[in-house]
């Protein structure tokens, strides 16, 4: 589509806790322009509507879809219901920007691929940190050869204290619990900067020990939309080694909860020429006469900036429907991520590893 100087008719469904990071980067995006919300609480879609700008409100995604005037959609809906949205959009002849985990299932994933590949419109898969300026710094620094072979990543997201609740915790709806909610973006990030490599194989594990912990008190963790503590049925924590066919590895932890000091984040990739850390701050480490030095670029947002990230990444969204870029996450990488989370899930119930 030819870009005449109109604005992207957008619309967003699903208005719960992280639509509001997708509002906002349309609402400032001078290329775009919010015409339509949807949410089953018809109030939570009136009150998005109203504070973000949107023109009309829907409670039924189908009626979003049928409206002719919206040409991109946002999903932040539910896991479970990510395939099933993201299909139709794209069969109404919709643009998608569907947050992620794309699918809870291969199968979910790769019908996704085919209707994408049917209707020759665009996904996007919500791989926010893809779009993060650290990212891309570094990204620059690694297609340049800076770091070398990158042979080897480490990545970490643990939560002490931190089961959102809700629909994070209702397996059904989401398809799992920290793996497949934080795994995902740590998982992805790594693979991406690795130059996404084929998977040879996947061993993993998951673990129910603590609950939700909801008899915790005077210590406040961050809670669904939804937040209901009767309802837990998902993993609290899980790891995994995942082994790549060019030789390449990736270890990855997550948690929920989990007896530990503190919250903690890092991404670590290590190359035969040089390595680096994108969390929890970007570093570059490398040798400089017989030396080792290490280094750290100057830029704005050294860490994942929510704010920052969704904003480049609904900008560069707006652009690719525009026809302007190619679009940094595709369908294909999509169903990868899904087909290794499925992998982990897998072998940690199997107790055997995975072989791709």
């Amino acid at each position: 589509m030819e870009n005449t100087g109109k604005k992207l008719q957008v619309g967003v469904i699903g208005n719960g806790s992280i639509s509001g990071l997708h509002l906002e980067a349309y609402r400032q995006n001078p290329d775009a322009e919010l015409a339509a919300v949807c949410d089953l609480n018809e109030e939570r879609a009136k009150a998005a509507a109203e504070k973000y700008g949107a023109k009309r409100v829907y409670t039924n995604y189908r009626d979003l879809l049928a409206d002719p005037e919206i040409e991109a959609v946002s999903i932040c809906t539910w896991n479970d219901s990510h395939a099933e949205i993201s299909i139709a959009a794209l069969e109404a002849g919709k643009h998608v920007l569907c947050e992620k985990p794309m699918c809870k299932t291969v199968e979910d994933a790769e019908r996704v691929q085919d209707a994408v590949r049917r209707s020759g419109k665009l996904l996007q898969v919500g791989f926010v940190r893809r779009y993060a300026g650290s990212v891309d710094v570094l990204k620059r620094f690694i297609d340049a050869g800076e770091l070398g072979e990158i042979y080897y990543a480490k990545a970490t997201c643990l939560r002490r204290l931190g089961n959102p609740g809700g629909w994070f915790s209702d397996k059904s709806r989401s398809g799992g619990g920290p793996l497949i909610d934080l795994g995902v973006h740590i998982i992805d990030i790594c693979w991406y900067l690795m130059g996404r490599p084929k998977v040879k194989s996947i061993s993993g594990n998951t673990y129910r020990k603590l609950g939700n912990r909801a008899h915790i008190q005077n210590l406040s963790f961050y809670k669904a939309a939804d937040y209901d503590a009767s309802r837990n049925d998902v993993e609290d924590a899980a790891n995994a080694v995942i082994r790549f066919e060019n030789g390449a590895s990736l270890i990855v932890d997550v948690s929920f909860t989990l007896h530990a000091v503190k919250d903690e984040i890092s991404v670590k990739l290590y190359g035969d020429k040089g390595g680096a850390e994108v969390e929890p701050a970007l570093v570059v480490m490398s040798e400089k006469h017989n030396t080792i030095v290490n280094v750290t670029p100057q830029i704005d947002h050294t860490t994942f900036d929510a704010n920052e990230a969704f904003g480049r990444e609904i900008t560069h969204f707006v652009n690719s429907c525009l026809g302007r870029c190619e679009t940094l996450s595709p369908v294909e990488d999509g169903l990868e991520v899904t087909r290794m989370l499925s992998a982990i899930y897998e072998s940690a119930a199997t107790g055997k590893e995975i072989q791709f």
